[in-house]
């Protein structure tokens, strides 16, 4: 924490300026700082681990890897997920491939590099200490993926392959094909599973969580609702963590399974967690565009795909020709002619916002003129096809089945896509949010990213945050507890958050409006994507929040759920959480009206220079963690950001 600092004045009505806050980051040199961490942590007996219960809520790969971590020591671990089984997880969902800093290829890399690559790629708005942890364990973290049976591509003689992303000039992201998420959650699922079945981990499918208890300045528990039954129950324990994903379907068209919601982190802030840059979401430039407004969600390809493929649109404005008749000289490969130096490998926030100024300027291509090719012919011409196919055989496939064309005989057809959030919950060094007893894991949480991610840099701080963060950083918290008793399950607190969920499922029946929750949300996600979307400016955030408001009014008065509370009723389900997205949406517009600048994927228009985001670091070095009291005000609390070792620079990928 820095005495010197001053956060700036608010310029949002209804926002309050809170405390500064101490992100707990050992001090001295950041190289060493997780090291140094470590060794100050508390230990707890492995005679006494069993003593202590620790929910951990989602079993994604940081969920499953802190289940099954925390199990395989000794803890007395329930862990809880609305699937029907553990590796049904959103992780799976991921394609491209994972980060290490491994260094196996002699292209000069190293955690140095790493930590330049993904600090500068999140535009200086994450903890540069972080960036290192990442860096440290995602060396262990491959070798031990590979250890519980993650098939990682290899090459000839046996070496685990590699490939580049975008934001590096290296080749440092391990891939299991297009699967990798996939190939990662199911280890990490059967790895969670061996500790249910040794008897470590209590599992519950089927339940998802409505509401935490806090008692004594403390987390203590959570409410869940089984999904099947209705059955609405509270469940104890030292400590909570939440490691439930991110909120990216806020924006109702977005890459994520229709079940990813925001429920659980709202929660948390409404029970005085903060959460820290809302308004900093990724928009993937690699996903597929929007071909009807009746379609439920849009379809991610993975940005692998950019190694091989080059991304141009017509020269012209309204060029109507087939790909196939455009000759290479009235072709724009606008990536390539504004970034020599990455070309199509550009950090995705970059190629997310020229994709959509080529759109907007009228030479965007397809039937509704809203996307972008990502054309392989050269690729086919220098390598083959067969070689193509087996880099990316499953992606092209999968694109075929989507869209009816055939992606070796003609360009596939991409847009910005809403997809991943580096806002999320607050934490310290320590991965605990502001509530004493509640941690956070993976992409609830706000760490490592800034204002932009790199790709493959997502399954590795899962992976992080899960296998070799929290395993270390929750004992250091449950170490002075022992001799605690967990609170009574008939604890006035526990009745108390019982009641509040029941009263809020109550309340969304009893309506009886016009309309079903999808209504709700497909009319939000439109808002957002024109007024919070790739660019912002004050004017497109104002009206945003003014229509969200209204939509919130709306919501509450017409909103209707068909079936009752006491059975499976999908119906409820949805409206909880489109009633936590709408407050959500409210909360990501003040963010981002009140960040006088531009960094990463919040790009503010009244905020740039030739194009490119142009930070404010006089003012706007910090990290903005929000409180919501729920009176109508919204309180920004600060973290200030200091780098060391990567110095404050603009970025240039030219």
């Amino acid at each position: 924490m820095t005495t010197e600092f001053h956060a700036p004045d608010a310029v949002v009505e209804g926002v309050e300026i809170g405390s500064i806050l101490d992100g707990q980051i050992p001090g001295g040199d950041p190289r060493t700082a997780w090291e140094r961490r470590r060794l100050g942590y508390k230990l707890v007996n492995p005679a006494n681990r069993r003593k202590f219960r620790v929910i951990v809520v989602g079993t994604g790969l940081a969920g499953a890897g802190a289940a099954a971590a925390l199990g395989e020591l000794g803890y007395d671990v329930h862990a809880f997920t609305y699937h029907d089984a553990p590796r049904r997880a959103h992780s799976v969902a991921a394609q491209g491939g994972i980060n290490a800093a491994r260094a196996r290829k002699v292209d000069n890399d190293s955690v140095d590099r790493f930590v330049i690559d993904t600090v500068k790629g999140g535009d200086f708005r994450g903890r540069e200490a972080d960036a290192f942890r990442l860096g440290e364990e995602s060396v262990r973290v491959i070798d031990h993926l590979a250890a519980i049976g993650a098939p990682f591509a290899r090459e000839y003689g046996g070496q685990l392959a590699t490939r580049s992303f975008g934001g590096v000039q290296v080749s440092r992201t391990y891939y299991t094909r297009g699967q990798t998420g996939q190939q990662l959650q199911i280890a990490s699922a059967q790895a969670l599973l061996r500790q249910v079945d040794v008897g470590t981990v209590n599992l519950r499918t089927r339940h998802e969580m409505l509401d935490l208890v806090v008692d004594d300045g403390r987390v203590q528990g959570v409410v869940m609702r089984n999904l099947l039954t209705g059955e609405i129950t509270a469940h104890t324990a030292h400590a909570v963590v939440l490691a439930t994903g991110g909120y990216g379907n806020v924006f109702y068209f977005s890459t994520l399974a229709k079940n990813s919601n925001a429920s659980a982190a709202w929660r948390a802030v409404q029970r005085g967690a903060l959460l820290a840059s809302p308004s900093f979401i990724q928009f993937h430039p690699t996903a597929l565009p929007v071909s009807s407004r009746w379609q439920s969600k849009t379809i991610l390809m993975s940005e692998s795909l950019r190694n091989d493929g080059r991304i141009w649109v017509p020269a012209k404005a309204d060029d109507t020709r087939a790909p196939a008749d455009i000759p290479e000289d009235e072709r724009d490969y606008y990536l390539e002619r504004k970034y020599p130096a990455f070309g199509n490998l550009t950090p995705r926030d970059v190629a997310s916002r020229n994709a959509h100024e080529q759109i907007q300027s009228g030479r965007g291509v397809g039937p509704l003129k809203n996307s972008v090719y990502l054309d392989f012919r050269d690729a086919i011409k220098r390598v083959g096809k067969k070689k193509i196919a087996e880099r990316y055989g499953n992606l092209f496939e999968m694109y075929t089945h989507a869209t009816g064309e055939d992606p070796y005989t003609a360009p596939m057809r991409i847009a910005p896509g809403a997809h991943f959030t580096m806002g999320g919950l607050w934490s310290d060094y320590d991965q605990m949010t502001s509530v004493p007893g509640l941690f956070v894991g993976g992409e609830a949480g706000w760490g490592y990213h800034g204002a932009n991610r790199l790709g493959a840099n997502s399954l590795l701080s899962a992976c992080v945050d899960g296998w070799f963060t929290l395993p270390y950083s929750v004992p250091n918290y449950l170490a002075p507890l022992l001799g605690t008793e967990r609170l009574p399950d008939d604890a006035p607190a526990v009745t108390e958050a019982v009641g509040r969920a029941e009263a809020r499922v109550a309340k969304l029946l009893a309506i009886q409006g016009e309309h079903g929750p999808t209504y709700f949300h497909r009319e939000l996600g439109d808002i957002l994507y024109e007024g919070c979307g790739v660019v912002r400016t004050k004017e497109s955030l104002t009206t945003a929040l003014g229509k969200i408001r209204d939509l919130s009014k709306r919501f509450w008065t017409e909103l209707r759920v068909l079936g009752d509370e006491d059975r499976l009723n999908q119906e409820l389900e949805k409206a909880g959480r489109v009633a936590d997205y709408l407050e959500l949406a409210e909360l990501m517009c003040i963010d981002a009206l009140d960040r006088e600048e531009s960094c990463g994927a919040h790009f503010r228009a009244e905020h740039e220079a030739d194009g490119e985001a142009l930070r404010d670091d006089d003012l706007w070095a910090f990290v903005s963690a929000w409180g919501v009291p729920g009176d109508g005000r919204f309180v920004r609390h600060a973290e200030p950001l200091t780098f060391d070792a990567v110095p404050l620079t603009r970025r240039n990928y030219k």
